[in-house]
């Protein structure tokens, strides 16, 4: 493996660098193998290296390195990400000296989650171990393994959340510079002629601008408004009339992507750009081959996916004599260029694709079948393009993602102390979720919800504030109405390709204490069999929402199936979690919601019969 100075140094050409992240699921994992193996095959321009994320506090610590390993035995270098602050410096060690087993040599060195010994103010004990920033982490990097490590830091074209200006954000750079860094991968931004007065202000290690295709208009959304990025009123203008065109709004993304790149190498201010991939590959494939960076098929080897049967598992024991092969825990492996690609595959993929089937009892997945692409007439890369929600299918690389769901909190901890106060009891929870249905300016978020109320949620909004109520007493966080052949193109429950048709069953998802949950159950066995709770699903898997569109296979873009709702309802909780340690230990508030983690239940309802738009409210609400 190489340093990532070393490979840029090397070029005459532009280069590009591919960002995934660990999937939430070990079928997401295998496909996400298959997906990388074919962004890194000819006639797509091989990538510089790829980076692979790591959770804020080590959250992802396994499964980063998972992945990472996986990427290695491609023969591919590899950027591993690495967050500092609310991790002990032991877990510091533990992965640098990991990447070291694995011949890593390049690390990008982040901050992650505000310190909690100062943002959190007494709620947490102070923990010498914590980095305070990510300039501490560079410097402990240096001192501990010397010029082993390239080492990356985040750059800010744009200011970032939590800073004051853009001077700021120049000063933290420089420290970080200065610390021992060598190269700067920076934040999205959308703003091309703003980047490039950036980067002639900047210094002089490598830049590499980050690009984040638009994938679909709600997570874009989201984004911009997590990062607090400013888009220029043109995107905003070209969006909007196609908001819920998802095929529209993903095709402008690519486009709009493809003149932001030839912009930026054509100044000649960077040698290259980074790719933020979502985990998905139709997109930045798209901007590939409309920058025209295919190349024939040249002698690199290849890295398409294996055949899924009659494959012989790769042999992890010790081997001698062999000329063509890298060291990997004290063992030595053939690399890419001499291993069976077809006919081979490795203990780690076997392992998963045996899990998967044990527990789905079938076959493993295989991306669907969909039109024909220039990638060679099957579109493996089109298969979950859009729209991925918490729901959608498990087997997806980007399942859980795109639409911004998962652990911790969205907002800054300032920003939530005054937006949610000090709860003391649960009937000042039901008036804070009441508080945001209502689209209260006072209560603009909820720690579930990080933006407005969407227009769908218009047609339920008085059973939700029913639901919420003090008397009730079931805070919602995830609901859909139903819907019976709506166009594709209806303003508030379009989504996908014009000239279609969508439904929806009706779900509704909510927290309750124990003994609510006991009575919905004793209801439910009484009730007519239209109703399901998902916390009593086992291997069932059921689409809520679907869409019939020309030409194309029915598409189910919302999925509700046990092993989804599972990784889900950990994130959740983790929430209620993060959200109590805004307070001081032993207060009323901390108390409160830490009683709320350990003891309530996360709920799922599914009323089946679509056409009957008010059967799960009068099951919940009569």
């Amino acid at each position: 493996m190489s340093q990532l100075t070393s490979l840029i140094a090397s070029r005459t050409a532009p280069f590009h660098t591919f960002e995934f992240f660990p999937p939430r699921t070990e079928a997401g994992l295998v496909n996400l193998l298959d997906r990388i193996r074919r962004l890194a095959d000819a006639p797509l321009p091989a990538p510089l290296a790829v980076s692979v994320t790591w959770g804020a506090g080590g959250s992802t610590a396994d499964r980063s390195l998972e992945l990472a390993e996986q990427v290695v035995k491609m023969g591919l270098d590899v950027v591993l990400h690495l967050t500092c602050t609310n991790m002990a410096k032991e877990k510091v060690d533990q992965a640098l000296g990991r990447c070291r087993d694995l011949g890593i040599r390049n690390v990008l060195a982040l901050r992650g989650d505000p310190p909690r010994s100062e943002e959190y103010a007494v709620s947490a004990d102070p923990t010498p171990d914590f980095f305070k920033h990510a300039d501490d982490l560079v410097r402990y990097i240096r001192a501990e393994h010397g010029d082993w490590f390239c080492i990356g830091v985040a750059g800010y074209p744009t200011p970032h959340a939590d800073s004051e200006n853009e001077e700021d954000d120049l000063h933290w750079l420089k420290v970080k510079c200065d610390a021992g860094a060598d190269y700067i991968i920076t934040q999205l931004f959308y703003d091309v002629e703003g980047f490039l007065e950036w980067v002639k202000t900047c210094i002089s290690q490598p830049i590499i601008p980050g690009i984040m295709p638009i994938q679909n208009f709600a997570s874009f959304r989201r984004l911009v408004n997590l990062t607090k990025c400013p888009v220029p009123d043109s995107i905003m203008d070209e969006l909007q009339p196609i908001s819920s065109d998802d095929a529209a709004v993903k095709n402008y993304g690519a486009q709009l992507a493809t003149k932001m790149v030839a912009q930026i190498i054509g100044s000649k201010l960077v040698p290259g750009v980074h790719f933020c991939t979502l985990n998905l590959e139709k997109s930045v494939r798209t901007i590939l081959e409309n920058l025209g960076w295919s190349t024939k098929a040249d002698n690199r080897p290849s890295t398409s996916p294996s055949p899924r049967h009659n494959q012989l598992i790769e042999d992890d024991a010790d081997m001698t004599n062999v000329k063509d092969g890298v060291a990997i825990n004290g063992k030595t492996r053939l690399s890419p260029a001499t291993q069976m690609k077809d006919l081979s595959i490795s203990p780690s993929e076997a392992s998963q694709l045996a899990q998967y089937g044990l527990t789905h009892n079938v076959l493993p997945p295989a991306p669907k079948a969909g039109l024909g692409g220039k990638s060679g007439g099957v579109a493996e890369d089109s298969w979950d393009e859009y729209p991925n929600g918490r729901f959608t299918d498990v087997r997806s690389p980007a399942y859980g993602e795109i639409d911004g769901w998962g652990s911790g909190l969205k907002i800054t901890a300032a920003q939530a102390l005054k937006e949610w106060g000090t709860p003391t009891d649960a009937s000042q929870l039901s008036s804070l979720f009441v508080s945001y249905l209502d689209s209260s300016p006072e209560t603009p978020t909820t720690p579930f919800c990080d933006l407005p109320l969407s227009p769908e949620s218009a047609s339920i909004l008085p059973h939700l504030i029913a639901l919420n109520s003090t008397r009730l007493q079931h805070w919602t966080v995830g609901s859909q109405p139903a819907v019976d052949a709506a166009k594709s193109d209806d303003p508030i429950h379009g989504w996908g390709p014009r000239g279609g048709y969508v439904f929806q069953k009706a779900f509704v998802e909510f927290f309750v204490r124990e003994e609510e949950v006991i009575r919905l159950e004793e209801k439910l066995k009484k009730g007519d069999g239209q109703i399901t709770m998902t916390n009593a699903l086992k291997d069932a898997v059921n689409a809520v929402t679907w869409g019939v569109f020309p030409g194309q296979e029915i598409s189910q873009s919302t999925i509700i199936e046990e092993t989804s709702f599972l990784a889900w309802k950990e994130e959740a909780f983790d929430i209620w979690t993060e959200w109590s340690l805004l307070y001081p230990r032993q207060s009323p508030a901390r108390k409160l919601l830490e009683g709320i983690a350990g003891e309530w239940w996360l709920v799922s309802l599914i009323h089946h019969d679509y056409k009957d738009s008010e059967g799960l409210w009068r099951f919940l609400l009569k």
